[in-house]
């Protein structure tokens, strides 16, 4: 029996993972002396990263290449020890890899394949009931409720080599989920995918976690991943945590400018007015485009109030809308925040 676990599914403390990297000069006479004493240099992949994730809850993991996402995921679920700080998954050290824990929790990464390539994707299922030591009858129930659901009938019988990447990612993401985990770890599960197919394996994940309560924590380059599925965002950088809260808080915190849209009657006298009008009340704000009719402006944060109480004011408004910035230019402020 796996140990009573707390409150949070996944409870990360002070996380840390050194690489030792080797480093040489350029030149043959580096090269030579390398061969006798070979220099290294520390690298901190993850540097003290502290996070608690509750039951149930499809948390997004966030960063550039090399922030240590995928080096966290894989001390989540066993495959690297940390080299300080601890962590607990659904009460488990991970890096012991009970067998309680690893029944409990798969992993999916979309640059690596658990499906044999030159046999059919059937024969796949068949390993991992036997790997995980499920009944018959368990796992076939659970398989065919997942190709049912991901419409996977047609290609069972194909050799994996001969699938599509969004076919094979369909199968990949059934194949990781057919022994029933609670934690679901997904490394960039749309990466390479078409619109259409990334769209069908959100829908699929949403649906998902609704009907299982399974915790999940996705990384992903596509933002339209992370707002389909997060209300809350992890973002980190260098291995440092910079943000943990909801993704709607984001841009409160880091966006600097929304976009105004106003529409109002035609007249390019008017246009003229108003865009003097935000001018003088808002000498920071920067026109991002206008027609006759309407005008778009990018406008500091605290001045939003006022230049919308000034156009509604002064003209006769047809619409006037107030949006964020797109979730990508808010996690790029994220990053530029923490180099700066």
């Amino acid at each position: 029996m796996p140990p009573a676990t707390t409150s949070p599914t996944i409870t990360v403390d002070n996380l840390s993972k050194q690489f030792k990297v080797p480093v040489r000069e350029e030149g043959l006479k580096a090269s030579i002396r390398s061969l006798v004493r070979r220099e290294h240099r520390a690298v901190d992949a993850v540097a003290g990263v502290s996070f608690a994730i509750e039951p149930g809850e499809v948390v997004g993991f966030l960063g550039p290449n090399g922030a240590g996402k995928t080096t966290t995921l894989k001390m989540l679920s066993g495959l690297l020890n940390p080299s300080g700080g601890h962590a607990r998954v659904l009460g488990f050290e991970p890096f012991e890899r009970n067998r309680d824990f690893l029944r409990s929790i798969t992993l999916v990464m979309g640059n690596r394949s658990q499906l044999e390539w030159d046999l059919p994707a059937l024969d796949s299922f068949e390993l991992i009931r036997a790997i995980y030591g499920m009944s018959r009858a368990d796992a076939e129930h659970t398989r065919n409720e997942l190709i049912e659901l991901l419409e996977l009938g047609p290609l069972l019988d194909k050799p994996v080599r001969n699938l599509s990447l969004g076919e094979r990612m369909k199968m990949e993401v059934a194949l990781s989920l057919q022994h029933r985990p609670q934690v679901l770890f997904l490394d960039e599960p749309t990466l390479g995918l078409d619109v259409t197919m990334q769209r069908r394996i959100r829908t699929f994940l949403a649906d998902h976690n609704a009907r299982t309560g399974a915790t999940v924590l996705l990384t992903s380059h596509y933002m339209a991943d992370v707002e389909a599925l997060c209300k809350r965002v992890i973002v980190i950088h260098h291995g440092q945590l910079l943000f943990d809260g909801q993704l709607s808080a984001l841009g409160s915190e880091f966006a600097a400018h929304k976009t105004v849209t106003i529409e109002f009657a035609d007249g390019d006298a008017v246009r003229h007015d108003v865009l003097a009008r935000i001018a003088s009340a808002a000498p920071a704000s920067e026109v991002v485009t206008t027609t006759e009719s309407s005008i778009s402006v990018r406008v500091p944060r605290n001045d939003v109030p006022r230049v919308a109480t000034l156009a509604l004011d002064a003209l006769e408004v047809l619409d006037l809308s107030i949006e964020d910035p797109p979730i990508e230019d808010i996690i790029e402020q994220v990053f530029n925040a923490e180099r700066a």
